[in-house]
C-alpha cells in the first residue's frame, strides 16, 4: 500500500466545518488542542497533514470521537475556503465567534 504525502483536503475541510459549526475560533481551538494557530491554519488550508497525535488532540478539543471525525472526513468535500489566517472574527472568553 502506498502512502500519499499530499495534504488531506477532506480532513482540512472537515476540521474547519466542525470548528465553525461549534462557533469556535481558530485561536480557541489552537489553545484547547495545544497547537499553534499557525499550525492549525496550515492544517485547515491543507498545506500540511497532521500526525495522529495532532488529529487526536484536535478531535478532543472539538469534543468529538475519532470515529465521528473520520465519518466527517468521509462525508467532506475538499476544502476550498481560507483557513485560520483569514479568520478575522472576534471571540468571547469561551472562544466562540462573536
Amino acid at each position: 500500500m502506498t502512502r500519499s504525502s499530499a495534504p488531506d483536503r477532506a480532513l482540512a475541510g472537515a476540521l474547519r466545518r466542525m470548528r465553525e459549526e461549534r462557533g469556535i475560533t481558530c485561536e480557541a481551538l489552537a489553545l484547547r488542542s495545544g497547537i499553534t494557530v499557525s499550525a492549525l491554519s496550515r492544517i485547515e488550508l491543507a498545506r500540511t497533514t497532521p500526525g495522529w497525535d495532532t488529529v487526536r488532540l484536535l478531535a478532543r478539543a472539538l469534543d468529538v470521537t475519532m470515529v465521528q471525525l473520520s465519518a466527517a472526513v468521509e462525508d467532506s468535500s475538499p476544502s476550498d475556503f481560507p483557513g485560520c489566517a483569514a479568520d478575522s472574527s472576534t471571540s468571547d472568553s469561551a472562544g466562540r465567534a462573536a
